[in-house]
């Protein structure tokens, strides 16, 4: 698929892993909308790459749907939707306190949130997309019309303790891919997903150095975090080849996670 001329959205595209596709993208001659929370990052982004920046949180239609209709009234209908917005917390399921030996367990107001955020949230994004690029002709003779890109991670396979919600959030992401590639094959729309390992996000980046240091050794080639760039360059290629389809692809250095 030729990328020049397109429009695409990036949610979560202000930072991290969604700001180096952004930039990606406009390198490649794509115009591109931002869709995130952090309207101070997300302008700076957008006034960088000469695109547009939505305010956007992924878990209200109602802003979804704004979001979707400033971006397609400035850029265009979206060929592209590469979703990067996500967010995790820490609780084991159950356990004992230490100090008090009270018995707590996972506080399911938190679990809900991650689920809707990172998999509701992913799928509200798709299906609005995917509508919306049901009302443009092919692109070309293969009848191709768009491409979509989540994120998920490599906790959907080899979740850490505390990590419950994050996992079955991400596991749910990897687990809607086929199906929605298949839903939506024979109107030419592609679905691809990323889980990345442990990358060098402004998450990490506020981590101590020895911290860094110890996750970098975990990985077995190269070793080192990832680079967001790298994550980039592994969306677009999902967005250029059009016999990318249903897939769901690592991205970690060969990591594996240990328990903790």
């Amino acid at each position: 698929m030729e990328l020049k001329g397109l429009t695409a959205v990036v949610t979560g595209g202000a930072s991290g892993l969604g700001a180096a596709t952004v930039r990606a993208l406009a390198a490649d001659g794509v115009k591109v909308a931002i869709f995130d929370l952090n309207a101070e990052k997300g302008e700076k982004v957008a006034a960088e790459v000469g695109g547009l920046f939505c305010h956007v949180n992924v878990t209200d239609d109602a802003s979804v749907d704004q979001g979707f209709a400033k971006s397609r009234a400035a850029l265009g209908q979206e060929r592209i939707l590469i979703n990067c917005a996500g967010t995790g917390n820490a609780f084991k399921t159950a356990w004992r306190d230490k100090q008090t030996g009270e018995i707590k367990h996972f506080p399911l107001d938190g679990f809900n949130l991650i689920i809707q955020i990172n998999l509701v949230g992913t799928f509200r994004c798709i299906a609005k997309s995917a509508a919306g690029m049901l009302t443009l002709p092919p692109l070309n003779e293969q009848g191709e019309r768009g491409v979509i890109i989540n994120t998920a991670s490599v906790a959907a396979e080899d979740g850490q303790m505390g990590q419950a919600a994050y996992s079955a959030s991400k596991a749910g992401v990897v687990g809607m891919t086929l199906p929605i590639a298949r839903d939506l094959a024979s109107e030419g729309i592609r679905v691809n997903t990323i889980l990345p390992g442990i990358f060098d996000t402004p998450l990490l980046q506020a981590a101590p150095e020895n911290v860094k240091a110890a996750l970098a050794a975990q990985v077995p080639f190269p070793k080192r975090l990832g680079r967001p760039e790298e994550y980039a360059s592994l969306a677009l290629e999902m967005c250029r080849n059009s016999y990318f389809n249903g897939e769901d692809v690592r991205l970690d250095g060969a990591i594996r996670m240990s328990p903790r």
